[in-house]
């Protein structure tokens, strides 16, 4: 019997190459791809990209969070906020700014109103080897005598023309009245009610500067000779040289870092800060440069100022005290309580900067005759 030769077009066996098992799909040039080669037993998973593995994109996620955190770190500034330094807004920071009597300072709201160099005559108050904390300053009373100086009938500040300077920046002005809570009509009154005087010792205050449309605060040592406006407690509440609002310093949780500019003679023993008379003060006994003693009135810029006899106590006596914390720090209204009702300062004021339990006052009226302008109704913390 003839066996028919195979076709020319067809295998006579299982294909050629290194395919196996059964039921394999022909090969050919548009057909599925062939089988695995042999030995492997399965098909080997499909390649997927890097983004598709869970593991690989956690990796990625967390390198780029802490790329970023370390970015934002490296960037800001210290934790205790931007210092007195560069006129930051820190009241809290543990850093005071001394500023020397002509030094005008950061973030100043004026121009200068001083109108006469340092003529006071620097004292060293009574008591001041008195042991004390760390953060603790020494407090004097504003109606102690010989606590300012200047000149016999010469204002130290110019107060009209303070006046002015606010007049024709409105939006310093409001944010002048800000700080001492009154309205921005009556600031005039409120400078007007204001006693022009000398330090004659370094003291430690709040000064507000003015930056970018707003106050700013810091703590600050001004140095005995600085004009200031007084108000009638004795408090200091205006820095010539500068047109800035004070207030009262506030606590500090250590001894705090000086910055700025030293001078001849600075200690930080001698620091004092001052605490609010118990009753208005009417007239002060001020000293001249040449030991001359005078009485200035309350309010006056001069013009009635009169001789006056030395005081039995020529250097204020000053008693160790700690500022009083702001009730709010991140606000930049001072804080306010009435004044102390005796002649000592109170030695176990607070450390921390925890709020004061003092009771406050309601705001200032708008009372701006006799008074202080609404100014002086609001007494800074008692000691």
């Amino acid at each position: 019997m003839s066996v028919d030769p195979p076709s020319s077009g067809r295998p006579t066996g299982p294909p050629s190459g290194p395919l196996s098992g059964p039921s394999q799909p022909p090969s050919g040039g548009g057909g599925p791809p062939s089988e695995p080669p042999s030995g492997g037993g399965r098909e080997p998973e499909p390649r997927r990209p890097w983004w598709g593995s869970v593991p690989r994109v956690a990796i990625v996620a967390t390198a780029l969070v802490a790329a970023v955190v370390l970015a934002v770190v490296l960037s800001r500034p210290d934790n205790g906020g931007t210092g007195a330094s560069d006129g930051g807004t820190s009241t809290a920071s543990g850093e005071v700014f001394l500023q020397p009597a002509a030094d005008t300072g950061p973030d100043e709201f004026t121009d200068s109103t001083a109108q006469e160099d340092s003529s006071a005559s620097p004292v060293t108050p009574s008591g001041a080897g008195e042991s004390a904390q760390q953060n603790a300053v020494r407090g004097v009373n504003g109606d102690a005598p010989g606590l300012y100086g200047g000149t016999r009938n010469v204002a130290s500040c110019d107060v009209e023309k303070q006046i002015a300077y606010f007049e024709d920046a409105p939006d310093k002005e409001s944010a002048f009245a800000s700080v001492v809570r009154i309205q921005p009509s009556e600031v005039p009154a409120y400078l007007r009610s204001l006693t022009p005087v000398q330090l004659r010792m370094d003291t430690r205050v709040t000064n507000h500067g003015y930056k970018n449309g707003a106050p700013t605060s810091y703590q600050a040592v001004l140095q005995a000779g600085t004009a200031v406006l007084v108000d009638d407690r004795g408090v200091p509440r205006v820095r010539c040289a500068c047109g800035n609002p004070l207030t009262p310093p506030v606590a500090q949780q250590s001894a705090p870092k000086t910055t700025g500019h030293t001078w001849p003679g600075y200690k930080s023993s001698n620091v004092v800060m001052v605490t609010p008379a118990p009753e208005p003060v009417d007239v002060f006994v001020m000293c001249e440069s040449d030991g001359e003693w005078f009485k200035r009135e309350a309010g006056d810029t001069g013009k009635k100022d009169h001789k006056t006899h030395k005081p039995d106590k020529p250097s204020p006596s000053a008693s160790v005290t700690t500022p009083t914390a702001p009730t709010d720090s991140t606000s930049s209204q001072p804080p306010t309580s009435e004044p102390p009702t005796t002649s000592d300062t109170d030695t176990s004021g607070p450390t921390t900067n925890e709020p004061s339990s003092d009771t406050q006052p309601p705001p200032p009226d708008n009372n701006t005759g006799g008074d202080t302008g609404g100014g002086t109704t609001d007494q800074p913390p008692a000691s």
